[in-house]
């Protein structure tokens, strides 16, 4: 297949757990998490242009497409690199914004990882994660493309074998702007730091995920019905919430038991970024 027919994907990250450790003298908040993919989350088409401009042909509502990650992530890779080509973007939105699966900084990967590869700037990894992590802390990650340990602000990784799994992911009808939960003063920033080695599945919790059930009932709601099947956890810094399964079965039976006012989905745990085997650097 032709690189320019081919559909990209950008796919969802959990955190199972994320840890304050501490802050940093700019602000920024030092964090200790597991980053796990899922076999569910955007696509990404790219149409060459001849005119040198970068357009975004499914800009979000309210979000003007210069200030999108994934035109920011062109414009950062052509800044980077000399690149004079052009390029219209097609995102397919799945993943919800304000929903701290990633899907903006997942797009934002992707779109570097596309545009690295069409426009032949043959960049490796670390170099592109260097770009992203421009762009937002959680993009490093999707570019890396393991389930990963990370810590500073989420740009260090130590690579973490998993058991499979399959995840019911509720999506609360709410956004949870990151910002609020980070200012928020009854964050706690003080949680004891470990060693990436000393982590394990099931250990740790979500930092965040206090503030944002004050600030956003719904959130609250959606976990405490999710904790009948076991240790419900929010992403990242919210809205959406998950608990694990061992059976696919299980976790379908689950999504079909959901109340009539909420919603969700199912998706299987994820060990690599799809476009791990066709990018260059991986």
């Amino acid at each position: 297949m032709n690189d320019w027919q081919r559909d990209w994907p950008a796919p969802a990250k959990i955190n199972l757990f994320l840890h304050v450790v501490g802050r940093r003298a700019d602000g920024y908040h030092l964090l200790q998490t597991v980053f796990r993919f899922l076999d569910f989350g955007d696509t990404l088409r790219c149409e060459p242009r001849s005119d040198g401009r970068i357009v975004l042909a499914t800009p979000l509502p309210g979000v003007p497409p210069e200030t999108d990650l994934t035109v920011r992530a062109a414009a950062a890779l052509r800044a980077a690199t000399g690149a004079t080509a052009g390029v219209t973007l097609h995102v397919e939105k799945r993943l919800p914004m304000g929903g701290g699966l990633g899907g903006g900084s997942s797009d934002a990967a992707t779109t570097l990882m596309a545009l690295n590869r069409l426009w032949h700037t043959g960049l490796d990894s670390p170099q592109l994660q260097g770009i992203g992590l421009a762009l937002g802390a959680d993009v490093p990650i999707f570019v890396h493309g393991r389930t990963a340990f990370a810590e500073g602000v989420g740009e260090r990784f130590a690579d973490v074998t998993l058991p499979a799994a399959w995840y019911l992911v509720l999506v609360p009808a709410v956004a949870v702007p990151t910002l609020e939960i980070f200012r928020s003063a009854d964050l706690r920033r003080d949680t004891p730091a470990i060693a990436a080695g000393d982590w394990h599945p099931g250990f740790g919790h979500n930092d965040l995920e206090a503030v944002a059930c004050v600030l956003y009932p719904e959130v609250r709601r959606h976990l405490d019905w999710l904790r009948q099947y076991g240790g419900a956890r929010m992403s990242g810094s919210g809205a959406c919430c998950f608990v694990e399964f061992v059976q696919e079965s299980a976790a379908r039976a689950a999504l079909a038991a959901l109340p009539a006012d909420m919603r969700g989905f199912v998706a299987a745990g994820l060990d690599r970024h799809p476009l791990a085997m066709i990018v260059a650097g991986f």
